[in-house]
């Protein structure tokens, strides 16, 4: 909620801020494009620190970093102070996003999972909600440094919280150093591929940076993979690589998010330049979508549980594709139908992704996925920036959402029912239940237990090397000012709407 209201707020309050600083549309552009680049590099380097010294660790780390580097904000003199400090922003974003899916697979046995994904889920889509209402409030009260503010007291209550909140404490993955190399080329070819696609809106596809962004970015992402190969302990671990549930999930968001807020994008510049509706109004007419995300995640986490991980990704792609098309009318009903898929689609894959994490890797998995929510959008606003018309982007949007299907029918096909070692501390007899607390006796026999279990199924599986032992989150929506004409646009998720 923190990640994603502070995204939605500093829509509102960029305007005010180009006022004050005397910035260029350039200057607060990159306010937005400097945490995006950040966030998107670190998230699955996070991830994977996340499980190796802890998850609460980094989730204390990350929201005390967060509230220092907006505490800067508020006293930056210029805009590159806000740059550089948004920048900063992103990294400790990074960190504790991650952190958050892990702590929730330590927390439930994965049949139980779907019920506090959909919870987290309502969450960011209201805090997404209220950030413009919120922001629109502060600007005019006080000036765009208050919306700044206002995140030092949560991220200060956060980090109590993380003290005080014991968590399950799991084994740690493998010994040894962590492959630096390896995060080095992920971090930069990520980075490298999302400042790529931001710059779409502006130079188009076939523009020389775009031309170079993107080959650049393959040629990182193929050494990354070359490196991994042939790595002994790859940064990103064989029994996530291989884990089909895993990848299928993280493309599946990557799709249907680029479809729906590319489809957001298009249709927010149709109504205002279009229908010729103010700001206010064009907010309006969007909110049955934010209201079918809060309302229809806890029956999403219901039909996840009852009809499986596949037919339930499956109904919500279809309705964002549906969705999509019916915003030709820009029609309440088509945005909320819009909304109804997205979060099915949300909360399914956040739900698999987390739920068949090989043990000992959540946190690396969370990071990969919400690495998937960061791409996606900004995907999905190059698409529809380039596309032409509102009708033609719409239609363009609608088929990339459409190629999630075949994403959605990879998922399992039924509720996975709870196993021993699902729950860390849990009774190896007991599946789904509380076990006894943490680092006592028999938690310690538990933990070994499951230690086994988890090593014998991995090397079974071929999924790690005999002997090595593994254990076992509005995108942030940022849309540009329109300059000359061309919608300068990008966005970032900063925590699912994930925002």
């Amino acid at each position: 909620m923190l990640v994603a209201l502070d995204g939605t707020v500093l829509t509102v309050a960029q305007p005010s801020l180009r006022r004050d600083l005397g910035a260029s549309v350039a200057q607060v552009q990159w306010t937005s494009t400097a945490y995006l680049l950040a966030v998107a590099a670190f998230l699955v380097v996070a991830g994977r620190l996340g499980d190796r010294y802890g998850h609460p660790r980094l989730l204390f780390v990350g929201v005390l970093g967060f509230a220092a580097a907006s505490a800067g904000i508020v006293f930056a003199p210029g805009v590159g102070w806000v740059i550089a400090l948004r920048a900063a922003q992103g990294v400790f974003g990074a960190l504790l996003q991650p952190a958050t899916l892990a702590l929730l697979r330590l927390a439930y046995p994965a049949d139980r999972l779907a019920v506090p994904v959909a919870v987290r889920t309502s969450a960011i889509g209201a805090a997404a909600a209220v950030g413009p209402l919120l922001g629109g409030v502060l600007v005019a009260r006080w000036d765009w440094r208050a919306v700044f503010v206002i995140n030092v007291p949560a991220a200060l209550v956060i980090a109590a919280l993380t003290l005080a909140v014991r968590a399950p404490a799991p084994p740690r993955a493998e010994r040894g150093r962590l492959e630096l190399a390896g995060a080095a080329l992920l971090a930069t070819a990520l980075a490298v591929f999302v400042h790529a696609l931001v710059g779409v809106p502006e130079y188009g596809w076939t523009a020389a940076p775009t031309v170079i962004g993107f080959g650049a970015a393959a040629g990182l992402a193929a050494l990354f993979v070359r490196r991994e190969r042939r790595a002994a302990r790859p940064f990103v671990p064989h029994a996530v690589a291989r884990s089909t549930a895993v990848t299928a999930s993280m493309g599946l968001l990557l799709i249907v998010s680029a479809g729906m807020f590319g489809a957001l994008f298009t249709a927010t510049f149709h109504l205002q330049d279009g229908a010729g509706l103010d700001p206010l109004a064009t907010g309006v007419r969007v909110l049955p979508l934010t209201a079918a995300m809060v309302a229809g995640a806890p029956v999403a986490g219901l039909a996840l549980r009852r009809f499986g991980a596949r037919r339930t990704a499956l109904a919500g792609t279809g309705l964002v594709v549906a969705g999509i098309a019916g915003l030709g009318s820009a029609s309440a009903v088509a945005f909320g139908v819009l909304g109804a898929g997205f979060t099915t689609v949300m909360v399914t894959a956040t739900g698999a992704v987390v739920g068949e994490a090989p043990a000992g890797y959540a946190g690396v998995v969370g990071g990969l996925k919400q690495t998937s929510m960061n791409i996606g959008p900004a995907l999905g606003i190059a698409v529809a920036a380039s596309a032409g018309s509102h009708g033609a982007a719409l239609v363009v949007l609608a088929v990339l959402a459409a190629a999630g299907l075949a994403a959605a029918s990879l998922l399992p096909g039924g509720a996975r029912p709870a196993a021993a070692g699902d729950l860390v501390g849990e009774d190896e007899g007991r599946p789904g239940e509380g076990g006894p607390a943490a680092n006592g006796p028999a938690d310690g026999e538990g933990r070994q237990r499951g230690d086994r279990h988890e090593a014998q199924r991995a090397v079974r599986a071929g999924d790690l090397p005999a002997g090595q032992r593994g254990h076992d989150g509005v995108p942030e929506a940022q849309f540009g000012e329109q300059q000359g004409g061309v919608p300068v646009g990008h966005a970032g998720v900063g925590a699912d709407p994930d925002a």
